[in-house]
């Protein structure tokens, strides 16, 4: 929960709501440059995922944190295998990520499989 405020000063953002689910709650932050970032918290008050959308991708080292390295390598690797420029995406059983967009579209969203509460289908994390 701590990153989640940490997240949010960094980005100079306004949290526009927390909303509550039964196994997460979400909190959704306007970031300074207009792109929206939720973040999915476990009732343990772990971040176990994170969305985006706006015309500008979000500072992923500050929202990936420790997994900000496996993400960078990762993507490497799946970039040097695509062709062409569709859409990135990681899917390892440390780490999937989904993202995609150009300048002024941007989305996307990663979650850490072994923290994503039992039972939360991970297409909900938009």
């Amino acid at each position: 929960m701590t990153s989640v405020r940490a997240d949010q000063a960094h980005m100079r953002g306004a949290l526009l709501r927390i909303t509550g689910a039964e196994r997460y709650t979400v909190h959704e932050v306007r970031a300074a440059t207009g792109t929206i970032v939720r973040e999915y918290v476990s009732p343990a008050g772990t971040v176990f995922a994170v969305a985006w959308q706006g015309p500008w991708l979000p500072d992923l080292r500050q929202l990936f944190g420790t997994y900000f390295e496996h993400y960078v390598q990762s993507a490497r690797e799946a970039q040097a295998r695509r062709r062409g420029h569709g859409p990135l995406l990681i899917q390892e059983t440390g780490l999937v990520v989904k993202q995609s967009g150009r300048p002024r579209a941007f989305a996307g969203s990663a979650y850490v499989p072994q923290l994503v509460p039992q039972g939360l289908d991970p297409e909900t994390i938009r």
